[in-house]
């Protein structure tokens, strides 16, 4: 429903020659930062009893004074953890993270009593508080039967998959991730396809319309901060499918192919310009090392010939991590006298093995990183840049990369307004025929006028 007036757009655009099936398309993605505060996980722990408390206030005020020390908590839970400053001492620390998780569970027993209304379990705040509880402190019975709570080390204890981990008791969506060794950040993720036609593909062509058409956003997704992008390929090609504007050539970064989607993709007629990640296996870092391309593969007699002429021995397909795979072994009476054996395999067993996709997706994997090396590929795929274009136009028009609203839902109904927005910008430049201006100073301004 979110994303009615975008698809309207859309298809209205299609109608009118804008946009076509067949043609050329790009998407990449951007970190969006999410409209809560940071806080670290003591500060996590305290705001979401805070939070908790505040909504059963609310919800619940006769119940919770005559469950609960209500003037005891209000002395700790009146102001917001955040806003003021935190012991510096690692006791003291330590000790006010126990006093918290003390609060949650007398706080999360109480709720959960025999007596207590069990409509009190479905309040979003205690829900998020009782996961973010889990999460945070780990529970364990000690000699005389007490129940003692302990903060989770993750040495120790273990502590979620960031998937999983709650970062905010105010959105349950919101997750931290990272990107390289300097972005980090507290939010979502968004990815906006649009059209790169040259006037040779797609609409343009099929319909003669104009050739300086301009490129048009046709898809916005908005997914949680810790999914990869290739999670988002899919869904991406299949929207792009339901609304008729399916791409002959969908230009994307490594983060968005896999063999199988790339492969997948060919069959329904699209393909993929991007670079495959490329063998990261010992052998192919090595300079002189024998990767995967030095071994030839009969397929039909299911055997592989190594660079020194040795016929493999075993043929074993398998089930790895859910996919299917070939596991390929050489004799050991091949590979221990073997002059090259140092460039092929350092194992202990002292013979090489290696790991194949199965035919057709590894014959595209080979083709795929061979072609990437020719001077031909690289001039084309010099076409997806141009989306980071579209990514600074969206974050100085509309403020993408900053959320307004709490939840994943309200954050993706932001992100198709924006993605309409930008739309309707350059629908209007092309119909009403105006240039972009390019910006100027005050002081340039000024200059102009005492010239005039």
């Amino acid at each position: 429903m979110e994303r009615l007036v975008f698809d309207r757009l859309v298809e209205h655009c299609r109608q009118e020659g804008l946009i076509g099936a067949g043609g050329k398309q790009r998407t990449d993605s951007t970190h969006v930062i999410s409209a809560v505060r940071d806080l670290n996980r003591l500060e996590l722990a305290g705001e979401s009893v805070r939070a908790a408390l505040e909504a059963l206030a609310v919800a619940a005020p006769s119940w919770l004074g005559q469950a609960m020390p209500v003037i005891e908590l209000e002395l700790r839970y009146a102001a917001r953890v955040d806003s003021w400053r935190l012991p510096t001492s690692k006791t003291k620390r330590d000790r006010l993270a126990e006093v918290y998780g003390q609060d949650a569970l007398a706080l999360l027993h109480a709720i959960h009593a025999p007596d207590a209304p069990v409509w009190l379990r479905e309040i979003e705040a205690v829900q998020l508080l009782r996961r973010i509880f889990m999460q945070t402190y780990y529970v364990h019975t000690d000699a005389r039967g007490r129940e003692v709570v302990r903060k989770r080390e993750a040495e120790v204890d273990g502590v979620p998959p960031g998937h999983l981990r709650l970062a905010s008791p105010y959105d349950r969506d919101a997750r931290w991730s990272a990107k390289g060794d300097e972005l980090f950040w507290c939010g979502y993720k968004v990815h906006l396809t649009e059209t790169c036609d040259d006037g040779t593909t797609g609409a343009a062509a099929a319909t003669g319309a104009d050739a300086q058409a301009p490129n048009l956003i046709t898809d916005v997704t908005t997914t949680v901060s810790t999914a990869p992008d290739v999670t988002a390929t899919a869904g991406i090609q299949q929207r792009l499918t339901e609304r008729q504007v399916k791409p002959g050539e969908h230009y994307l970064d490594s983060g968005y192919p896999s063999a199988e989607l790339v492969t997948a993709a060919a069959g329904e007629g699209i393909t993929m310009i991007t670079p495959l990640l490329a063998d990261h296996s010992a052998q192919a870092r090595a300079a002189e090392g024998f990767d995967k391309s030095a071994f030839r593969i009969d397929w039909t007699a299911r055997q592989v010939r190594c660079p020194e002429s040795r016929t493999s021995t075993g043929w074993y397909p398998v089930q790895q991590h859910g996919h299917d795979a070939i596991v390929i072994e050489f004799a050991r009476a091949d590979c221990s006298p073997c002059p090259s054996r140092r460039k092929c395999t350092t194992a202990a067993r002292g013979n090489r093995m290696l790991t194949l996709r199965p035919r057709e997706l590894h014959e595209t994997v080979a083709a795929a990183r061979a072609e990437r090396k020719t001077d031909t590929w690289q001039a084309k795929y010099a076409l997806r840049a141009g989306i980071e274009g579209t990514i600074n136009q969206a974050l100085d028009a509309t403020g993408l990369r900053r959320a307004r609203y709490r939840g994943l839902p309200k954050v993706s109904l932001q992100h198709a307004y924006s993605a309409t927005a930008i739309n309707v910008i350059r629908l209007d430049a092309h119909w009403t025929d105006q240039a972009r201006r390019p910006r100027t100073s005050r002081l340039t301004r000024l200059a102009h006028q005492l010239a005039a």
